[in-house]
């Protein structure tokens, strides 16, 4: 697919302000909403206002248990998980609407993660792109097919920064960098959500995990957190505010321990900084028996003190485990939690449930759902945004792209013909049989006349070598060797966390045999997180990252590969060198003995670089990109004024190609230890061979504050440098200065 048709199917960029930044119209709401729910909660009996504070789970091929039906009827269901399908949806919702005493609907949820049955790439992929448009694109499709399905309601974006790669959970969010998430953050809710959750095609987000589920220690899924209040709101919080910016409609409390009060029953976060500080109406929902595990936690004996602490923290919904419902009642009786309390709850549930129009639109039209669900059109968006996604690591000599005339190609590796993990974890509906792997995509795009070598090699995970002589020996016969290599879908996600993040079983020594025949080898790579990859950076001559890249993976990996589509995609995520570097990120503080190789004593490993191995930002391209004339609009400002940095970025390469021109900025002393930079700005940018643009990024107090000594966010006098690049590491550099007032 060219660049041009890419371009034409992706909305602009806007350059002077990203539309991500814009707030959506508000969804229909109002103080008649309020009167209906006052109305609702007069009449319902304490046992139904517990049931609509109860999600429960269906069977995960889509059914309803039969006990859910019972429920229904007695108006004891607020909300399910896994129910899907238009049919089943309307046949449980049936009996809520058309049966129960109150006829109030319920709210049907599913996992849609990175597609429901269109699978785009995974969230960390999609964040490579640095490409708002697209991901707002991808949500869109989804919200589109989940809808016709019945389902109006994902747990979807996922906010948590990670910067641990260990965490099997990064692959299902937007990478390290706060100011990268928040733009995902808002893209993705106005994707899913449009302007109103009530419009037809789209459904309720949920913002997750909150909050630091990201900062595991040692990577361990579900682990203790232990994040300073300013690291929780300069590093952690601003994802999930500039979600509740863009209108999501549900938050999801998280797993973990959250300095010694796990997040489920977190009342600073869920209750001072959600609601009160943030103005945040809608509901919270825990996670999947978040609330019972309070007990294995430590911090309630039993159920009802689970529930207890739960519900005054402020968690309206009770995701499977029945503690609420178990318990309220008697609590009540108790004095230990107030009716107001369970109003207030089930008021967040009903006031969602009214904006999303489920009281006026509770089925979902069965004649619709297939006609819009894997359509073609999404399936080339679905493509577009794959190919966008691609980040090329490396491309000595110009490997890449290859000429479509080559004689004979080896296409090599566990993953080159695997239908089932090129769609990732948390898939939703995704089916292997749709999916497109490389090998399928090569054997499509090349000449009649080149003769094709497939050979798996070895497993993703196993330890056996007896097929590496077939692959040597197809690599040996050929012009090119493409290696598709990386981990299987399981191996990230929840639930995966690594010990190591080198390539699993054999497959590195699959690469050297390949390498080691002579053949010019480009490694395609296929993961959920960073993976340390030092002897391949070394040695091979072209790696592309393609993550999992969904339903049209393959034919973008090709797209890519053969050039019609020019990778642009930058790294949302440092790439360490080795396991022991982790955590790493870029934007990290300075310390008071920066590693200096000439120094023994200062901050750095005895056994090896401290360096990363790809920084944050990275990532190459088919043509080559100049950057010049960085201006400020001013070299000094007041503490609360703003400025505009201006710099010119100019093709000087022979093909077009898109370069994302990334903004850092760094607070060279203040009162707090601030980082060495700070991601501030982004565009991506499409340019023709000698073409130029001028981009223009304004910086103002959001920026460049922080939160003092005292916890109030400020702007401090001082200088500030200003540095313009491709990546993290390399660029032009200013500096200007905030004056005192």
């Amino acid at each position: 697919m060219r660049l041009a048709t890419l371009n034409a199917l992706i909305i602009a960029v806007c350059l002077i302000t990203p539309s991500w930044l814009s707030k959506p119209v508000a969804a229909a709401d109002g103080p008649e909403i309020e009167r209906r729910i006052d109305s609702l909660l007069k009449q319902m009996t304490l046992e139904e206002k517990i049931g609509q504070l109860q999600q429960l789970d269906g069977e995960w091929t889509g059914l309803a248990r039969p006990e859910q039906f019972d429920l229904a009827r007695r108006g004891l269901l607020g909300s399910t998980l896994n129910v899907r399908g238009a049919r089943r949806v309307n046949e449980l919702q049936r009996a809520a609407v058309e049966q129960s005493r109150l006829k109030i609907p319920i709210l049907f949820g599913f996992d849609v993660i990175h597609g429901y049955r269109t699978i785009f790439p995974i969230p960390l992929g999609q964040a490579s792109s640095w490409d708002p448009p697209s991901w707002e694109k991808a949500a869109s499709i989804a919200a589109l097919e989940t809808s016709a399905a019945g389902v109006r309601w994902t747990f979807a974006p996922m906010l948590d920064i990670a910067r641990d790669a260990r965490w099997g959970r990064i692959a299902e969010g937007g990478g390290e960098d706060p100011y990268l998430v928040s733009a995902f953050a808002a893209a993705q809710v106005r994707g899913y959500q449009g302007n109103s959750y009530a419009s037809p095609g789209k459904i309720l987000g949920c913002a997750k995990h909150w909050v630091a589920y990201g900062a595991a220690e040692a990577g361990r899924d579900y682990n203790t957190t232990e994040v300073s209040e300013r690291t929780l709101r300069e590093i952690y919080f601003p994802p999930f505010k500039a979600a509740v910016d863009a209108g999501v409609g549900t938050f999801m409390s998280s797993f973990n321990d959250l300095n010694g009060i796990p997040a489920t029953a977190n009342q600073f976060t869920l209750d001072q900084v959600l609601r009160k500080e943030w103005k945040f109406d809608g509901f919270v929902v825990s996670d999947y028996d978040g609330i019972r595990e309070l007990i294995v936690h430590g911090i309630a004996s039993d159920e009802a003190g689970a529930a207890q602490a739960a519900l005054s923290a402020g968690v309206d919904m009770e995701m499977v485990s029945r503690t609420y419902n178990n318990t309220l009642a008697d609590l009540l009786k108790r004095n230990k939690i107030s009716v107001a309390a369970i109003d207030e709850a089930v008021r967040r549930i009903l006031r969602v449930k009214l904006r999303l129009g489920l009281f006026e639109r509770p089925y979902a039209d069965e004649s619709a759902e297939q006609s819009l669900t894997l359509r073609t059109d999404s399936r080339a968006a679905a493509r577009q945004i794959a190919s966008r996604s691609m980040v090329l690591l490396k491309n000595e000599g110009g490997l890449l792209p290859l000429s479509k005339n080559l004689d004979a190609i080896a296409v090599i590796g566990p993953l080159a013909d695997n239908k089932r993990d090129i769609l990732g974890s948390w898939s939703g509906d995704g089916r292997a049989e749709d999916a497109v792997t490389p090998l399928d995509a090569i054997k499509s795009r090349i000449a009649g006349s080149t003769r094709i070598s497939y050979a798996g090699g070895c497993d993703i995970i196993d330890s056996n070598k007896s097929n590496f002589e077939e692959a040597t020996r197809a690599a040996r016969e050929s012009k090119v060797a493409i290696v598709v290599v990386g981990e299987s879908a399981e191996m990230s996600g929840e639930a995966a966390s690594r010990t190591s993040l080198d390539l699993p079983g054999k497959q590195l020594e699959l690469i050297k045999a390949v390498v080691s025949t002579g053949t010019p080898t480009v490694v395609v790579l296929m993961n959920g997180r960073p993976i340390s990859i030092g002897w391949v950076a070394e040695n091979a001559p072209a790696i592309l990252e393609t993550w999992f890249a969904g339903t049209e993976g393959g034919n973008a990996i090709a797209d890519v590969l053969f050039g019609d589509v020019n990778p642009g995609g930058k790294l949302p995520v440092t790439f360490p060198r080795s396991v022991g570097q982790v955590p790493i990120y870029y934007n990290h503080k300075n310390t008071g003995r920066p590693a200096d190789p000439k120094d023994k004593y200062t901050s750095k490993y005895i056994d090896g670089p401290s360096t990363p191995l790809y920084p944050f930002g990275w990532g190459l391209s088919y043509t080559k990109f100049q950057l010049s004339g960085l201006t400020l609009s001013s070299r000094k400002i007041p503490s609360n004024g703003s400025l505009d940095v201006s710099v010119d970025v100019r093709n000087v390469g022979d093909r077009a190609g898109d370069e994302v021109v990334q903004l850092y900025v760094h607070d060279v002393a203040a009162a707090i230890t601030r980082p060495v930079k700070q991601l501030s700005g982004f565009q991506r940018v499409t340019l023709q061979p000698g073409e130029q643009r001028r981009l223009t990024f304004s910086l103002g107090p959001s920026q460049l504050g922080f939160y003092n000594r005292d916890m109030r966010f400020e702007v401090e006098p001082g200088v500030f440098k200003v540095m313009i690049g491709p990546n993290s590491l390399e660029g032009l550099e200013a500096s200007f200065e905030v004056d005192k007032e």
